[in-house]
């Protein structure tokens, strides 16, 4: 089995992004395939989860990594049943109906699909959102992060490793879905952080969410603002910086489509080889380029004063990505440092509400 392999200009660009936080861009980018024994195969990710599907006008690719995905697949497919050979006839349908009414029928049922190269470069979108305030380190800074999989949590564990206090908030019901895979993943992605457990209507976390100095997110976005819970409707300490990360952007009806980091990045047109015969680049790479990018870009935003909004989308980042030049790729084989166990759901749901109300006690 073949180890995952990036092109080199990515690997430096992603460095250079990290700036003064400390970390390996190939450990972060190449991690995940390193502690699993992960590799693409041919047109299939690493993960296995997607593939690379051609139809007569282009590529495209489909992530069936959920149980509802392939649940979904004999209406995608117009079918009564689910086929014994499903990515087959699959393949059949892409090749009749051609990639982009394939992914727009796809869209519609909510699965994750990508079409090579659609989506644009897009600077990230900042906005006001509060007041400035001058900051000195990391140190002392409270991050909530309601985000789950890979981008967000490695967004993070960044600004964990580098001296903020994470609460890491999940819901009962619908926890980190990598609570279910590999513990050595999520324990990367995660240890360090404290646990919350809330439902979105418990005021603990209207709470939480008014302490920290730093929210990070990778819901879709009306998620939040329909239960009162979005950038506007809470107000944070002087300076919060709230970070969404999206599959495709907030605009119209692409900030419904979902997205994982393998069909973002065939979104983004960021793949190995040449568009005529694509292969997957990395293991996911949307995800881990958008969590350095997210994190520095708290970095930033925290050297401006904060008081933002950021928006980041994991296809424009892969699209930003792809400009770079294609030339030799280096194969990505260094494993992280074992990391000590990730918190147990909710394990600090106490800790994190007397940190939340000692703060609220703090003198402006």
């Amino acid at each position: 089995m073949s180890p995952v392999r990036v092109p080199v200009a990515v690997l430096a660009r992603a460095q250079a992004a990290l700036g003064d936080l400390r970390a390996d861009a190939e450990v972060l980018i190449g991690g995940r395939a390193a502690l699993l024994g992960l590799a693409p195969d041919g047109r299939i990710s690493a993960g296995g989860a997607t593939r690379l599907l051609a139809g007569p006008d282009g590529w495209c690719a489909l992530t069936l990594s959920r149980p509802d995905d392939v649940d979904a697949v004999p209406a995608l497919l117009g079918a009564d049943d689910l086929p014994d050979d499903m990515w087959s006839a699959i393949g059949r349908v892409i090749a009749e109906t051609g990639v982009w009414v394939f992914a727009e029928r796809a869209r519609l049922l909510g699965l994750p699909v990508g079409v090579l190269g659609e989506a644009t470069e897009a600077p990230t979108a900042l906005c006001r959102n509060g007041e400035r305030k001058a900051f000195g380190d990391l140190n002392g800074l409270l991050v909530a992060d309601l985000s789950s999989m890979w981008a967000g949590p490695l967004c993070g564990r960044l600004l964990s490793d580098a001296g903020a206090t994470v609460v890491k908030v999940e819901t009962r019901t619908r926890p980190d879905g990598t609570r279910q895979g590999s513990a050595a993943f999520f324990d990367w992605m995660n240890s360090g952080k404290l646990a919350y457990a809330a439902d979105l209507e418990d005021p603990g976390l209207r709470r939480l969410l008014g302490a920290a100095d730093v929210v990070i997110e990778s819901s879709r976005p009306a998620a939040l603002q329909r239960r009162g819970l979005g950038p506007t409707d809470v107000a944070g300490p002087a300076g919060r910086v709230w970070v969404r990360i999206t599959g495709h952007g907030t605009d119209g009806a692409r900030a419904d489509w979902v997205a994982f980091g393998d069909d973002a990045a065939v979104s983004g047109g960021l793949v190995s080889g040449s568009p005529a015969d694509p292969r997957f680049c990395g293991d996911a790479i949307a995800d881990p380029l958008t969590g350095i990018r997210a994190a520095a870009e708290v970095l930033a935003s925290r050297r401006r004063g904060g008081g933002e909004l950021i928006e980041l989308s994991m296809a424009g980042v892969a699209a930003e990505y792809a400009q770079l030049p294609r030339g030799d790729e280096k194969p990505c084989v260094a494993t992280p440092v074992a990391a000590p166990r990730g918190p147990a759901l909710g394990a600090d749901n106490a800790a994190v509400d007397r940190l939340v109300a000692d703060r609220a006690t703090l003198p402006c």
